[in-house]
Order: C-alpha cells, then sequence, then structure tokens
C-alpha cells in the first residue's frame, strides 16, 4: 500500500498510481500528466509556444509529447507496451482520450491489437458526457465504453472519475495486471465538463440544461477529496491555502523561465534536426542565411 504522497507534490490519481518508469502516452489535453510525470513546467509552456525545446524529452522522462491527431495516441501506448513485453520489462504504457475519441478508428484498432498480443497498456477514457456539442447517447449504441473491451478480449473497467481514490485504485489494478502480462485494460472514468468545450464560440447552453449541470457540480472531485481528507484529519485551510500559493509562485518562476530561454531560430531548428545535418538542408540553412 502507497503511503499519501507528500502534500507539496502536485498530483493526479492516475499519475500517482503509475511507476516513474512506467510510460505515458498523451493526447493534447494531457500535459498535466507528463509534467507530474517529470517534464519540467517550463518546457511545457515553451511547447505551448511552439518552441523547439518544449518538446526535447528530459533523458529518464518518459513521456511522449501530446498528440495532436485525437485517438492516435492509442497506438502509440500500444508500440510502447509490445516494446515492455519484447524485454521482459515490468512497465506500463497509459494513454488518455476522450469519449469522443472513443470514436475514432485508432481507438478500436489499439484495443483489437491489445485483446491480440496482450501487452502492459492502460487505455483511460474521460467520458465527460459530451464530444463537443454530440452527447454519448448519440455516439454509439454501446451501453458504455467499459463495454467494448468485450469485443476486443481485454479488461473492461467503469470507474467514477470524479472520486481520486476510485481512479487511483482502478489504474493501480490496471497497472498490476500489466505488469503480471495479463494484458491490457480500457478504464472508462465518467466525468463531467463544467465549462465549454473550447474558447472559440462553443456554447454549452444550447445542449445541456442548468439542472444537469448544477447536479454534476455536486460532485466536483475537489471538493469530494477536500472534504475526505479534513474529515480524516489529512489537509487544513491553511494548508490549502499554501499549496495553492506555492502552485502560483511556481508557474510564475516556470513562465518566467520559459520566457528567459533563448528564442528559436531557423538555423537552430535545422541543425536539431538530425545528429549530423545532410547535405540539402545545409544548403537551405545557407539561403535562409543569405
Amino acid at each position: 500500500m502507497r503511503r499519501f504522497p507528500d502534500r507539496k507534490r502536485p498530483w493526479s490519481a492516475t499519475e500517482f498510481a503509475l511507476n516513474k518508469d512506467d510510460f505515458i502516452c498523451p493526447g493534447y489535453r494531457d500535459m498535466p500528466q507528463i509534467v507530474w510525470h517529470g517534464l519540467p513546467m517550463y518546457q511545457a509552456f515553451l511547447y505551448s509556444r511552439g518552441h523547439q525545446h518544449g518538446g526535447q524529452i528530459p533523458e529518464g522522462v518518459h513521456v511522449l509529447m501530446p498528440q495532436i491527431i485525437i485517438g492516435a495516441q492509442i497506438l502509440h501506448a500500444m508500440g510502447v507496451a509490445m516494446a515492455f513485453k519484447k524485454k521482459g520489462e515490468k512497465r506500463v504504457a497509459i494513454t488518455y482520450t476522450g469519449d469522443g475519441g472513443s470514436s475514432e478508428g485508432d481507438f478500436y484498432e489499439g484495443l483489437n491489437f491489445a485483446g491480440a498480443f496482450k501487452p502492459p497498456a492502460i487505455f483511460v477514457v474521460q467520458n465527460n458526457g459530451y464530444a463537443i456539442t454530440t452527447p454519448f447517447s448519440k455516439q454509439t449504441g454501446a451501453m458504455s465504453v467499459a463495454h467494448k473491451a468485450v469485443a476486443a478480449g481485454i479488461k473492461g473497467v467503469q470507474v467514477d472519475g470524479m472520486d481520486v481514490l476510485a481512479v487511483v485504485k482502478a489504474v493501480q489494478d490496471a497497472a498490476e495486471r500489466g505488469r503480471n502480462g495479463e494484458g491490457a485494460t480500457l478504464i472508462e472514468a465518467i466525468t463531467y465538463r463544467f465549462l465549454p468545450h473550447s474558447m472559440s464560440g462553443d456554447d454549452p447552453s444550447k445542449y445541456r440544461t442548468k439542472e444537469e449541470t448544477a447536479e454534476w457540480e455536486q460532485k466536483d472531485p475537489l471538493h469530494r477529496f477536500r472534504e475526505f481528507l479534513v474529515k480524516k484529519g489529512l489537509w487544513s485551510e491553511a494548508e490549502e491555502v499554501a499549496v495553492v500559493e506555492d502552485a502560483k509562485n511556481t508557474v510564475a518562476e516556470q513562465i518566467k523561465k520559459a520566457e528567459q530561454t533563448e528564442k528559436m531560430t531557423v538555423p537552430g531548428l535545422i541543425d536539431s534536426m538530425f545528429e549530423t545535418t545532410p547535405q540539402h538542408l545545409e544548403e537551405q540553412k545557407a539561403d535562409y542565411l543569405a
């Protein structure tokens, strides 16, 4: 049994359930997981700005950079997990997508591959009820995302995604199965998106009710977990104030570090692509500098 994490260490439920040598293959909304897994925060800010150093993952940090194509990270996790299996390593590869991502072809290809070859992979589907504006009931005829594991021949689990400890347990169990050679696991975390899908004009009031949102707000994991910790004597208002202040200072410091990073140049970008820059790129670089 793991001890409760260091209160100064930011963490997520899935991340807490992993070992540092496990591998994360994220989608484009999963930057927090890879930061907590070891990617320096200032590099995450650089990545968001398109700076090449943002994607230069430090040695010993076992992550890929976020996949922009929805669902493609499922296949990446499969490849990493297969490598672990072939090498006989007791490691797992985890990846994430939303309920909309579970409608992509890559999702089904990945699950089918997992059933056939039984690699130590964990697929987490964060089912927040809507793929942008499309409710889950209109995305599939399946009773749940977890049911889709049956057809693939892998373990399927549905968990309350608003319950931190339930998610920790689900991922710990999946990781144990993977390390023991029992194959992949599909975890459907039932959760909710409180805000719009994006800042580009999405209006949730057009496709969901105030009553629905209010009901889900009562299940907010931050409030639920806070109440649990307070009752157990593991948390206090003073500690929360300190943690929030520390987080603000950390983010400010990391943004400053990102801003102080040397600006990108075209020659620098070209030289960073290969160990030895090919002749045709040397010519392009020379043309640019001229």
